[in-house]
């Protein structure tokens, strides 16, 4: 089924669906992993985005119900050079197709990823519209110039945990209301996790690192967090611009010295929010399992999975009691920090990985140490 992809500054792409017959829109981002795509499709990080992955062909291991970094499907729409209808792997149970369409996601196969791709790193990420009813260039263009830009939204409420849960186990388990029984348990270290998008296998690191995660939503209040006496605090990746979510940036400066804490991707911003600093959005991002980042700290390289479109401004920080500790060599970023007065450490890459190496995992470690 033709369809064609409408980007705002006019460019057009012509593909076929593979998954039946919609409309959907998003700011266009691309992804370099070769694999991964379930993790990819699965991050909150990605909410409001559509994603063109780099590596040409994609579904030919197929869907798993392990390999999930949420409850649901949160890009917008999923473009590909060349789809595989036909998986090969002991672990697969369905067909890419088949989970998209399940969740009401549009598939789209047979673009020009590489010139899309060249052309988001030209021009930068951008609205876009994809369309199998309407294939009309102009109207298209006037549709994703139509949708709301990336930068200003607060995506956080659409991600966020409606009621707070126990992570046990591998799994999530309701716990409404909070009370007393976060307390450590088995000797385990008790961390409350705020909830931005968080990926289930952060949650998994921090549960082998040693700690007992209770996830609480991002509306959560300083107030309440003191009142379950938390060994560690954690904020949590999650999509979008981090400067809207406002009252999550208060309460992280309500925080701030009460317990050791650790941030990670859009925690890390609201984090260097909370100590005085700004973000500004990327021309790009940084989407793939292949970033490079140097540890200041030790002067290692360690290669990274990244997921972000807006990052911290270090020039904001310089004058504040905050070390710099990670760069990314691609274009000299800030990857990380530390502060030298209270127990906060922050990155800016995602050292769960999933998918992508395990070189940062130690950051989880660190955390308990703090703690």
């Amino acid at each position: 089924m033709k369809a064609l992809l409408a980007l705002e500054d006019g460019r057009t792409f012509e593909g076929h669906s593979f998954t039946g017959p919609g409309e959907t829109s998003g700011e266009i981002v691309f992804n370099t992993g070769m694999s991964g795509y379930q993790e990819v499709l699965t991050d909150p990080s990605y909410r409001g985005q559509m994603v063109t992955m780099t590596y040409p062909l994609i579904g030919n291991y197929g869907i798993n119900p392990d390999d999930i970094e949420s409850d649901r499907i949160q890009v917008s729409g999923f473009l590909v050079r060349e789809y595989q209808d036909f998986p090969s792997n002991f672990r697969s149970v369905s067909t890419l197709a088949d989970y998209l369409s399940k969740h009401g996601i549009m598939g789209i196969e047979g673009l020009d990823t590489r010139a899309l791709t060249r052309h988001i790193r030209n021009a930068g990420a951008m609205r876009a519209f994809i369309s199998t009813q309407d294939l009309d260039p102009e109207s298209l263009v006037g549709k994703a110039g139509g949708i709301p830009s990336m930068a200003g939204q607060d995506l956080v409420r659409n991600v966020t945990t409606a009621v707070p849960y126990y992570w046990t186990d591998g799994k999530p388990h309701p716990c409404d209301p909070l009370n007393d029984t976060i307390r450590k348990h088995r000797g385990k270290y008790a961390v409350i996790a705020f909830d931005f998008g968080i990926k289930y296998n952060i949650l998994r690191c921090l549960e082998a690192a040693g700690c007992e995660v209770t996830v609480v939503p991002a509306s959560t209040t300083a107030d309440m967090v003191k009142s379950m006496k938390p060994d560690g605090i954690f904020f949590s990746n999650g999509p979008g611009d981090p400067e809207p979510v406002t009252s999550a940036i208060e309460t992280i400066r309500e925080l701030l010295g009460y317990c050791p804490m650790l941030g990670i991707c859009l925690g890390h911003q609201l984090l260097g929010l909370a100590l005085g600093g700004k973000t500004f959005k990327l021309k790009f991002g940084h989407r793939g399992a292949n970033q490079p980042v140097k540890n200041l700290l030790t002067g290692r390289i360690e290669i990274t999975s990244q997921n972000h479109g807006f990052a911290v401004d270090p020039g904001s920080l310089s004058e504040k009691d905050i070390e710099l500790t990670h760069i990314n060599l691609n274009d000299n970023t800030l990857e990380g920090f530390r502060h030298r007065k209270y127990p906060v450490i922050a990155v800016q890459y995602h050292p769960e990985a999933s998918p992508g190496p395990h070189d940062a995992q130690y950051m989880f470690d660190e955390f308990t140490a703090m703690m």
